[in-house]
C-alpha cells in the first residue's frame, strides 16, 4: 500500500495526569503515515485522487490542541479515528504522537505513543 508521510508536525495542547499539564499546557509532536492507493493520483496529477496535506494538517491540529485529555494515547486515538472517518480514500493510519518535554525525571530526548489503525469493511 501507498503512503504519505507527514512529520514532526508541532502543536501545542494541554494533555497529561498532571495539573500543572493541563494548565500550562506543553509541546507535542506528530508523525503519520496515511495509507491509500495513490496510483490514480499520480497517474492522473488530479488532486481529487489524493488526501490534502493541509487538512490532514488541521484535523490533527484540532485534536493535539483541543480538548485536553490524560494520556498522549488517547491523542493518538482520536487522531487516528478522525483521519479515517474523514478522509474516504485513507485505508490505514500510523499515528505518532510525542511528549518532548514530559515531566518526569530523567535523561531522555521525549516519550511516544504510535498507533496503527485501519479501516474496517464490513
Amino acid at each position: 500500500m501507498d503512503k504519505i508521510i507527514l512529520t514532526n508536525m508541532r502543536f501545542y495542547g494541554f494533555h497529561g495526569l498532571l495539573p500543572e499539564e493541563k494548565k500550562l499546557g506543553q509541546r507535542f509532536n506528530v508523525d503519520l503515515e496515511l495509507y491509500l492507493d495513490t496510483s490514480k493520483a499520480g497517474n492522473s496529477d488530479n488532486m481529487h485522487y489524493s488526501i490534502d496535506y493541509s487538512k490532514v494538517y488541521q484535523k490533527v491540529k484540532a485534536v493535539v490542541e483541543g480538548k485536553s485529555k490524560n494520556l498522549i494515547e488517547a491523542v493518538a486515538e482520536s487522531v487516528a479515528a478522525n483521519l479515517l472517518a474523514s478522509f474516504t480514500l485513507l485505508e490505514a493510519c500510523r499515528v505518532k504522537v510525542i511528549k518532548p518535554d514530559p515531566p518526569i525525571p530523567g535523561h531522555y530526548e521525549s516519550v511516544a505513543v504510535e498507533i496503527f489503525r485501519e479501516k474496517s469493511h464490513e
